[in-house]
């Protein structure tokens, strides 16, 4: 598939391709046993056992960046916990939580970072992906291994509601990251504004 690619891109460029696809096809065998998990934990709360380390990393980047952005972290639990569902919701019955991280200094400089950490989960798998395949793609006994804990990653780097909800108040971000949005792609139009 890649054969053909140094007719059309610099050798660099085809050589970072090929290593991409490599990192690709060495995470589909823990994308599918996210699934899987996904699956089995929504038909029965046993299955959260194997979710855990997905829930570690996840609250783990909330602690971690909101020790970093003064958010002060005081509480962190990783055991599962049934609450009930939200009023209004359509579906009856009680949900899970996971896990959770209580803030004591939640502003508005450092809501959204906080409440988007986990985001950066999504970087274990992809960072475990490249040391695996950086010199070929290659799978031994120890990628099962790996296997097993990467795809808990998978389902856990997904911010919940109630943190998109808590990143809401970071909302004077927004303006600001519109600002130096323009001013990065107009600042060539108006240094030549200012200079006249």
């Amino acid at each position: 598939m890649l054969a053909g690619c140094s007719a059309w891109l610099p050798a660099a460029a085809c050589a970072m391709a090929a290593a991409s696809l490599d990192i690709l096809i060495y995470l589909i065998p823990s994308a599918a046993l996210a699934f899987l998990l996904w699956i089995a934990s929504a038909a029965h709360p046993v299955f959260f056992v194997f979710t855990a380390a997905g829930t570690l990393c996840h609250e783990l980047a909330h602690f971690s960046v909101g020790l970093l952005t003064n958010a002060e972290p005081v509480g962190m639990s990783v055991l599962p916990r049934r609450i009930k569902r939200a009023k209004g919701s359509k579906a009856g019955g009680h949900n899970w939580e996971l896990g959770s991280v209580t803030f004591a200094n939640l502003r508005w400089y450092n809501a959204a970072p906080a409440a988007l950490a986990p985001l950066l989960v999504l970087f274990v798998p992809l960072g475990v992906a490249w040391w695996r395949t950086r010199h070929g793609l290659a799978f031994e006994p120890v990628d099962l291994a790996l296997m097993v804990f990467l795809a808990p990653q998978f389902l856990s780097f997904w911010p919940s509601p109630v943190d998109w909800k808590l990143a809401a108040r970071s909302w004077p971000w927004a303006p600001l990251l519109i600002l130096l949005a323009a001013l990065w792609y107009y600042g060539d139009a108006l240094l030549r504004l200012v200079k006249g």
